[in-house]
């Protein structure tokens, strides 16, 4: 699987910590790492929150990744802006009980992280808890295992709701401002990773307009 992790500009300061518990954790497991930034608060192109679900919205509709990490300073609007992107099912994860139930019974693809609000001693054993948690395990089994069959129909009924109610992406990024988005997709390694990865040419041929 693919993981993307997106740091927005308040907590870019704790970048390395998060990157680093996420490696741990996910490449034993087999996964890959794709650090989209932000790396240092001195980053040229700095992430709001907003972007960060901009960013989420692309990476997953294009395919270029799988699942995405992402956060800000009480993961609330990180996750706000993720869910109102389509396609993208993002929850709040703040202990392992979180990220083992998100993964059980939402079996979304994106999960936002508070990397303020308490965020103190051994912060970093809880980020790899969570991650472990989540990644470790067969996603969508259900919690408890009995109520697997209901839970997996409702993620369906939701993610049809989304799909009515939700332009496709590619209009999202021919309606949305096109500074902001140019500023969302301006990071250090972007263009590396995610043209190297990215599946939908029409996505990709929007961005490189953007780009250009």
């Amino acid at each position: 699987m693919k993981i993307a992790l997106i740091i927005e500009n308040s907590q870019a300061a704790k970048s390395e910590i998060v990157h680093n518990a996420l490696k741990t954790v996910a490449e034993p497991l087999g996964h890959q790492v794709h650090h989209y930034g932000m790396y240092t608060p001195e980053d040229k192109a700095s992430l709001t929150y907003v972007m960060n679900g901009l960013l989420a919205g692309i990476l997953l509709n294009s395919k270029a990744a799988d699942f995405v990490i992402t956060g800000c300073g009480t993961g609330m609007g990180s996750m706000l802006a993720c869910n109102s992107m389509p396609g993208v099912f993002c929850g709040l994860v703040i202990d392992p009980t979180d990220a083992f139930l998100f993964g059980q019974i939402n079996d979304g693809n994106a999960m936002s992280m508070p990397y303020a609000k308490g965020f103190g001693w051994a912060a970093e054993l809880n980020l790899q808890d969570c991650y472990r948690k989540l990644l470790e395990n067969e996603r969508g089994a259900g919690y408890p295992k009995e109520r697997a069959a209901i839970m997996a129909k409702n993620r369906g009924i939701l993610k049809d709701l989304k799909a009515a109610s939700c332009k496709d992406m590619l209009t999202v990024l021919k309606s949305v401002d096109q500074d902001l988005l140019k500023a969302a997709v301006s990071g250090e390694k972007f263009q590396e990773l995610f043209f190297t990865n990215c599946q939908d040419d029409a996505i990709a041929a929007h961005i490189k307009g953007v780009l250009a």
